[in-house]
């Protein structure tokens, strides 16, 4: 039995044991058969670092910058909707975490906790995630907490015009039923998880999606605003619809789940300051290639025009180096974060940003790069 952590996938065992099965599937899951879930891991494992030996490298620098800020590695926390519900006020501990370790960390739009909590206890400022919603008037709404809150970078995520199907949430009855039934369901794994119950479930309220609660009312519940997010994004939005962004927003832009180099070009064309290569973890199109296969193309494409960033199966800091020397300037970590939130809180999202840090020396001491941005395409074999 794993009592302590030494690796992102022991924070995602050991969240599988305090989560209640339908958060966690939420977590872990993809869409469909999950096919590029699986690819996403497997691409990046696949791609072999070139190791060099006496190479003089007896310390190596990890900072980086990413949109005019310093960062301590070049990471962000990637946004995770509803990470409210894996641990108490789980947004403020993970942005606390991130803070204190350097890196930004990225709010969604359908976090549990409001940007108006979170900003607050954070003192790094935050990046913020928009989806792009039917409502203009919520999204103007949005757009201006986020300019008052300080963010400092808005990431625009394009590639859920739609939600995607994720078998696993209907199998463990996060979705797909209603009523009573589904409640009762819902409640009874909770209880079976008591650490859970009594940090989240009884002291981690209120249970909502606390940047879309004012349009649902206080009331709501999970159902509610499940059934908001179903029903609110908006799939008629073109490249068109950017000049609403740049008109309410006139900080960095980043546009998020771009996948093809002809995408990147226009994103560029159009002003973005950065980009997302992403398939939403596996979680939208099944079947889409890997972020480690669509990376190298799109970096060749438009790398030297806005900032290429990358998520997408990482889960070590030799990921983070693969990703580098694939064409990435920063790299998203998604469910790692959430796995170590899930298990352990703050503590665990700071001890996995350690471990990522720690993956990352060793990984660049023995390849002989001494900064990241030695980092490139001979690093590998």
């Amino acid at each position: 039995m794993i009592r302590r952590a030494a690796s992102a996938i022991d924070y995602r065992e050991l969240a599988r044991r305090r989560l209640p099965p339908f958060l966690f599937e939420y977590i872990d899951g993809g869409s469909y058969a999950e096919v590029t879930l699986r690819r996403n891991v497997e691409a990046l494992e696949a791609v072999a670092l070139r190791q060099r030996v006496l190479t003089g490298v007896d310390g190596v620098d990890l900072s980086s910058s990413l949109f005019g800020e310093a960062t301590a590695l070049p990471v962000a926390l990637a946004p995770v909707g509803l990470a409210g519900m894996n641990a108490r006020r789980g947004e403020v501990q993970a942005a606390r975490a991130a803070a204190a370790a350097g890196v930004p960390f990225c709010l969604s739009t359908v976090s549990c906790c409001p940007l108006a909590e979170v900003a607050p206890a954070s003192p790094r400022p935050l990046w913020f995630q928009l989806y792009m919603i039917r409502d203009r008037g919520f999204m103007r709404d949005l757009l201006a907490q986020a300019r008052a809150a300080n963010c400092s970078v808005l990431v625009f995520t394009v590639d859920m015009p739609v939600p995607g199907s994720r078998y696993r949430d209907i199998h463990s009855g996060l979705s797909g039923a209603s009523g009573l039934r589904a409640d009762m369901r819902r409640w009874w794994q909770a209880v079976l998880r008591p650490g859970w119950a009594w940090d989240v479930g009884i002291h981690g309220r209120p249970h909502q999606l606390g940047n879309v609660a004012p349009v649902l009312g206080k009331d709501s519940g999970l159902e509610d605003f499940l059934g908001w997010m179903r029903g609110n994004f908006d799939a008629s939005v073109t490249w068109a619809d950017l000049d609403f962004i740049r008109a309410e927003w006139d900080g960095p832009l980043v546009i998020k789940g771009v996948l093809d180099p002809e995408d990147a070009r226009a994103a560029a064309s159009l002003g973005a300051d950065g980009i997302v290569v992403s398939n939403h973890g596996g979680r939208q199109l099944d079947g889409v290639p890997a972020t480690a296969q669509a990376l190298p193309p799109i970096a060749a494409a438009v790398g030297d025009r806005l900032t290429v960033l990358a998520d997408g199966g990482v889960r070590s800091g030799l990921d983070v180096v693969r990703m580098l020397a694939l064409g990435a300037k920063g790299v998203l970590l998604g469910r790692a974060w959430a796995y170590a939130l899930s298990a352990r809180g703050e503590a665990g999202v700071a001890h996995l940003l350690d471990l990522i840090a720690a993956e990352m020396r060793v990984a660049m001491t023995l390849t002989g790069r001494r900064s990241v941005a030695e980092i490139d395409r001979t690093v590998l074999v």
